[in-house]
C-alpha cells in the first residue's frame, strides 16, 4: 500500500488531476471529453503555478542567500521549504497510510452527515502526515502520530464547512468549493478576531482599502505589477555592500526586479485556468445533487487554496510581508529560524483570511504580521522534533533534499508554521492524555453543532421547494 499511494503522489498534481475531474466528470454525467477538457485544465494550472512559483524561488533564493552572508543574518533553524517537508511527512510511517485513512475518515463523516466537504486535494494530505510525523518521533508512538493526523483531519473538514460559505460569498466562481488545507484553516480565528478588533478602532475604516482601490489611489505603484518590481529591486540592492557595487550590478537589480513583477502578473492569470477548470465540474455536481440527492444539500468538492492565490490582495500583502517577516525573524527575541525557501508559501496564508478581511489590504496586511509573529516561534518550537524526522527520512532514502546542514536544525513556514498543527502537537506531547481528551472534546463539539447547521440548511431549503 506504501508503494502504491507513493507513486500517486508521484504522479504529481498535474497528472493526477485530469484522471480525477475525468473520472468524476463522468460520474456526474458530463460527456467525456468536457470532463477530460476540465481535468486537463486545472492541471495545466498546476503547472504553469508551478512555474511560476519555481521563477519567484529561483530568483529570490539566491538574492536572500546573499542579503543573509553580507549581514551575517543566520539563524540556528534551516528552512528547508515545504517539498522538503512533504517528502519527509510522505515518508514517514504516518505518511505512508495517511491518504486511505483520511479518506475512510472523510465517507464516515459524510454518511453521518458531520460534514459536507468531499476533500480530493490528495497532494495537501502531506499536512496531516507532517503533524502526525512530528508526534510520532516526538512520542514514539504510532498511535499518537495517526491521532493527531486524524483530529487535524477532522477539524480542517469542519473549519472548510464553517468557512464555505463565506469562502464562496467572497471570491467569484467558487461555488460547491471549499478549502480543507489546514494550513490556510488554521489562520480563520486569527482572521475573524483580529478583524473584529479592528473593528472597533475609531477611524479604522479610512485604511479599509481593498487592491482595486489601491489602483485607484495610487495608480501605477498600486499596481501589485509595479510592487513586485519595486520590492525586486529593493532586495537587489540589499545584495549589495555600496553604491558602487549597485552601479555594478543594474542590470542584475533590474532583472530581479521584473522577475518579481512577472510572479505578480502571472500567478492571477495562471488561477484562471483552475477556475475555467473548475466550473463545469462544479456546476454540474450542484445539479446533480438538487435533483436526486434532495437531503445533502450543500455538498462541496475540497480543493487546493491555490485557485485563489491570484487575489490582488494576497499578491499585494504576501509581497510586502516577505521584507517584513524576513526584518522580524533577525529582531524577534528567542527565534531561531529565518525563512528563505518557505517564502513561496506565504501566498496560502490568505485564502481564508480575504473573506474576513474582506480584501482590506490594511486588515490582511495586519492579519499576517500577527501570525508571521506566530508562526516563527511555532516553526522553532517545533524543529528539534521535525529534525529527527527529517534525519529518519534522510537515512531511509538518501534523499538529499530532505538532508538538514550540519550543525543546524530543520524547518518549514508550511506546515510547522501553522496554529493548528501546533496546538494539536502541544496537546498530544506536553499534556498527553488531558490534552487528547480537550482535543477529543473539541471534536465531537464542533462536529455536533456542524451537523446541527446542515441539518437546519436542508431543513430551510425543503421548506423553500415547498414554498
Amino acid at each position: 500500500m506504501e508503494q502504491v499511494f507513493s507513486y500517486i503522489i508521484g504522479l504529481g498534481a498535474a497528472v493526477m488531476m485530469p484522471v480525477i475531474f475525468t473520472i468524476l466528470g463522468l460520474c456526474i454525467g458530463i460527456k467525456f471529453g468536457d470532463a477530460l477538457k476540465s481535468g486537463l485544465k486545472v492541471g495545466v494550472g498546476f503547472v504553469g503555478l508551478s512555474i511560476v512559483t519555481a521563477l519567484l524561488t529561483s530568483a529570490l533564493g539566491p538574492a536572500l542567500n546573499t542579503v543573509v552572508d553580507i549581514h551575517d543574518l543566520q539563524l540556528g533553524v534551516f528552512d528547508m521549504g515545504w517539498p522538503a517537508a512533504a517528502a519527509v511527512a510522505y515518508n514517514t510511517a504516518v505518511g505512508a497510510f495517511i491518504i486511505p485513512v483520511c479518506l475512510g475518515v472523510n465517507l464516515l463523516m459524510l454518511l453521518t452527515k458531520t460534514t459536507r466537504t468531499v476533500n480530493i486535494d490528495l497532494w495537501n494530505y502531506w499536512h496531516f502526515a507532517f503533524i502526525g510525523a512530528v508526534i510520532y518521533f516526538a512520542s514514539d508512538s504510532l498511535a499518537w502520530g495517526f491521532f493527531g493526523a486524524v483530529i487535524c483531519y477532522m477539524i480542517t473538514l469542519l473549519l472548510a464547512d464553517m468557512t464555505a460559505k463565506k469562502f464562496q460569498g467572497y471570491y467569484k466562481d467558487m461555488e460547491g468549493i471549499s478549502i480543507p488545507q489546514p494550513f490556510c484553516a488554521g489562520f480563520v480565528p486569527f482572521a475573524w478576531l483580529i478583524n473584529k478588533g479592528l473593528d472597533k478602532i475609531p477611524g479604522i475604516d479610512r485604511l479599509e482599502i481593498d487592491a482595486e482601490g489601491m489602483k485607484k489611489r495610487f495608480g501605477l505603484l498600486g499596481e501589485p505589477l509595479c510592487l513586485g518590481v519595486i520590492v525586486g529591486v529593493g532586495i537587489g540592492c540589499l545584495t549589495c555592500t555600496g553604491w558602487g557595487e549597485i552601479v555594478d550590478k543594474i542590470p542584475y537589480i533590474l532583472g530581479l526586479g521584473i522577475k518579481m513583477g512577472a510572479v505578480m502578473e502571472l500567478i492571477p492569470r495562471v488561477t484562471v485556468l483552475f477556475i475555467e477548470g473548475l466550473r463545469p465540474i462544479s456546476d454540474a455536481t450542484r445539479q446533480l445533487i438538487s435533483r436526486k440527492f434532495k437531503d445533502a444539500d450543500g455538498l462541496n468538492i475540497g480543493m487546493s487554496p491555490a485557485l485563489v492565490i491570484g487575489h490582488p490582495t494576497t499578491l499585494v500583502v504576501s509581497l510586502l510581508l516577505i521584507p517584513v517577516t524576513l526584518a522580524l525573524a533577525v529582531l524577534l527575541p528567542g527565534n531561531q529560524f529565518l525563512p528563505l525557501a518557505s517564502l513561496a508559501g506565504m501566498f496560502y496564508v490568505f485564502p481564508l483570511v480575504l473573506p474576513f478581511t474582506k480584501g482590506s489590504v490594511f486588515k490582511t496586511f495586519v492579519v499576517g504580521v500577527v501570525v508571521m509573529v506566530l508562526s516563527l516561534y511555532m516553526v522553532t518550537d517545533l524543529a528539534p522534533w521535525f529534525t529527527l524526522a527529517a534525519q529518519d527520512v534522510h537515512e531511509a532514502t538518501q534523499d538529499a533534499a530532505v538532508a538538514i546542514p550540519e550543525g543546524f536544525s530543520g524547518g518549514s513556514l508550511d506546515f510547522a508554521g501553522s496554529p493548528l498543527g501546533w496546538v494539536i502537537f502541544q496537546c498530544t506531547e506536553h499534556l498527553r492524555w488531558i490534552g487528547a481528551g480537550i482535543l477529543v472534546l473539541v471534536t465531537m463539539g464542533m462536529m455536533w453543532w456542524n451537523r446541527v447547521r446542515i441539518a437546519r440548511g436542508n431543513t430551510v431549503a425543503t421548506v423553500n421547494e415547498v414554498k
